[in-house]
């Protein structure tokens, strides 16, 4: 038998004949295992099942054997294999850390953090790039590492001034570049970082800068700002730019708006003898519950004799609606004129609508003879300027023949330069006399939108609700207005 874990004044335990101690230098620290050395008188051991001997005013931590301790030491073990090398006198055996092992996603946080925070974390990192990830960091460079302003300790952050320049081919280099590197969505965001934080708009001006450009509806909204100062030698190729976006935003939306609408229109029409597979039964059976009878024994069971049926039209034959959307084109509103030209245009390719398009600023501009091409739409813009809702929503008002069948929607951000009260006073009359007004904050995906508060607040209040609304979200605002329905919210506080 060995030892057992114990405190005593005097020799601890030992067992046939003692083995030769483990032993350290004085004032030195000892840890150790497999050794079962005897403890001198007067010492102090704690043990579990191991240990080493440590000379006077030592210390041993060890495991898996009887521990001693000489004259004025102690020991403590819980777990230890081997002994490990004496120090010299006066030391501490210095603490050992197991290496980070390196694997794959490690080191492509640090490959991410390197091109995220720039040339200057480096040596933080550890990572020096090469190839295809040296070109990435070069493309990001020259366009955060301008001195313009950035995120602290990030990219922007510094003094450096490597930038674009202002040369066409330089920045159609660095086009086809970030082209080359990442993907089509990070291309959009970085072009536009690269028009507002370096200046670059009037590079757009150049046919051959157009044709290196991803496009996107944000450059549409940028080409449009700058129609009026545009030479005849870009101007085909920034319609083409133009059309490019157009077409593909129409094959986007334009189905899902037609089917949204048509059933809509259908469900709007009323007709007096419908076959029995255009019944509509919900206001069938509201109209006749006057005719309810009960039915003998039946416990209060009971049955709606449907004197007079309601169903739904044929909307392309019998039912015209009038649509009239009158858009801000304020600077601040770029995208949202190029959704509502798109939208325009599939509005006005349906024959059971008669749609009218209306721009303003300070100045209003109908643009409904131009439906059917929303090109030619984009182009009668003129973005910028002041803005008089006011004066849009009167041209709109007299434009009005059948309130009833009537739907307005204005798109704005309510920053209003004109007549307020004036403005609140339309809203109100056409509110009453049918018309079904709809207030749309913004129509892009841009998320929440700048806004004056007061305004939207003024016009919850007379019934007509402000929101921003996305692209994909308009079909069923329009086909609730149609149906004279609530309109679905996305949040009903825009305040």
């Amino acid at each position: 038998m060995t030892t057992t874990t114990g405190t005593a004044a005097s020799a601890t335990t030992a067992s046939g004949t003692p083995p030769a101690p483990a032993t350290s230098a004085p004032g030195a620290s000892a840890t150790g295992t497999t050794a079962t050395p005897a403890a001198a008188p007067a010492t102090t051991a704690t043990a579990t099942t191991a240990t080493s001997a440590a000379a006077p005013g030592a210390s041993a931590t060890a495991t898996t054997a009887t521990s001693a301790a000489a004259p004025g030491a102690s020991a403590t073990g819980t777990t230890a294999t081997t002994a490990a090398p004496a120090p010299a006198p006066g030391t501490t055996a210095p603490k050992t850390t197991a290496p980070r092992p390196t694997t794959a996603a490690h080191d492509e946080r640090l490959r991410r953090w390197r091109l995220v925070l720039g040339p200057d974390s480096a040596e933080s990192t550890g990572r020096t790039l090469t190839g295809r990830d040296a070109a990435m960091d070069g493309a990001l460079t020259a366009l955060y590492e301008n001195g313009n302003g950035g995120r602290p300790g990030g990219r922007g952050g510094g003094g450096r001034s490597a930038g674009l320049g202002a040369s066409a081919p330089s920045v159609a280099r660095w086009l086809g570049d970030i082209r080359t590197y990442f993907p089509s969505s990070v291309v959009q965001v970085m072009q536009r970082d690269a028009i507002y934080r370096l200046g670059l708009s009037a590079l757009l001006l150049e046919p051959e800068m157009l044709e290196a450009v991803e496009a996107d509806v944000h450059l549409v909204g940028t080409l449009l700002s700058l129609n009026k100062a545009m030479p005849e030698t870009t101007k085909e190729t920034a319609r083409a730019v133009v059309r490019k976006v157009v077409e593909q935003l129409e094959k986007r939306l334009t189905t899902r708006t037609r089917a949204t609408l048509t059933g809509a229109l259908d469900r709007s029409a009323k007709v007096a003898r419908p076959r029995h597979h255009d019944i509509d039964w919900d206001r069938t059976i509201r109209a006749n519950l006057k005719n309810y009878l009960e039915l003998p024994g039946r416990d209060g069971a009971g049955t709606v004799v449907p004197e007079r049926l309601i169903g739904y039209g044929r909307a392309a034959q019998s039912v015209k609606k009038d649509v009239i959307l009158c858009i801000d084109q304020s600077g601040s509103m770029a995208a949202s004129v190029v959704y509502a030209s798109v939208f325009g245009a599939v509005l006005a390719s349906m024959r059971a609508l008669r749609t009218r398009l209306v721009v303003f600023d300070t100045a209003v501009v109908d643009l409904t003879d131009q439906l059917d091409d929303p090109v030619d739409v984009l182009f009668g813009t003129q973005l910028g300027g002041g803005t008089d809702i006011n004066r849009a929503l009167a041209y709109c008002q007299s434009r009005i023949t059948r309130p009833a069948d009537t739907v307005v929607v204005l798109i704005s951000d309510l920053y209003e330069g004109g007549i307020r009260n004036e403005m609140l006073k339309r809203v109100a009359a056409m509110k009453a006399s049918g018309v079904q007004f709809v207030t749309l904050l913004a129509l892009s995906d841009e998320g929440a939108p700048a806004y004056d508060r007061d305004h939207a607040a003024a016009l919850s209040a007379l019934g007509a609700p402000a929101f921003a609304c996305t692209p994909d979200l308009f079909p069923d605002v329009m086909a609730a207005a149609i149906e004279k329905r609530p309109l679905p919210i996305p949040d009903k506080d825009p305040a």
